[in-house]
């Protein structure tokens, strides 16, 4: 009987994180030298929010002095959708979905354990329609 997968089997666990008072420079090379969208956002170790790279260029954008001065605390969003560990996966993509998120803060006892994003659900549902419809030579669309 298969079961259904959990979120820490598709999160990014121990994720990158930035602190509250770090500059925009600091976390938009943070977010290059690993090559993630999605920094979570801590205050004296604990979770307040999150950072995304959509968010950083928005505000960017809109300044003419190249960012000079602006924090992360100028710029985080400090409504992230977290959910626990044992949150039931299925209910944490519908719930991405219904609010049109691109990632999900994950907790165990309150701290951070990882990050789930929409590229992380994609590549697993992927790799599930490739497990339980495998591929048959021959039978690609033209």
């Amino acid at each position: 009987m298969e079961h259904e997968p959990l979120l820490k089997s598709l999160m990014t666990p121990f994720p990158w994180s930035i602190a509250l008072e770090a500059t925009a420079d600091e976390a938009q090379a943070l977010m290059a030298e690993h090559n993630v969208r999605h920094l979570p956002v801590t205050d004296g170790g604990e979770l307040v929010g999150i950072l995304t790279d959509r968010d950083l260029k928005a505000v960017l954008a809109r300044r003419t002095d190249n960012g000079d001065g602006l924090n992360v605390r100028d710029v985080f969003l400090s409504e992230a959708f977290v959910v626990d560990i044992d949150t039931r996966l299925a209910d944490t993509l519908l719930e991405m979905a219904e609010r049109h998120i691109g990632s999900v803060l994950i907790t165990r006892k309150g701290r951070l354990a990882g990050v789930l994003t929409g590229s992380d659900a994609c590549r697993a549902f992927g790799e599930y329609l490739n497990k339980r419809f495998p591929h048959e030579p021959g039978t690609d669309a033209a």
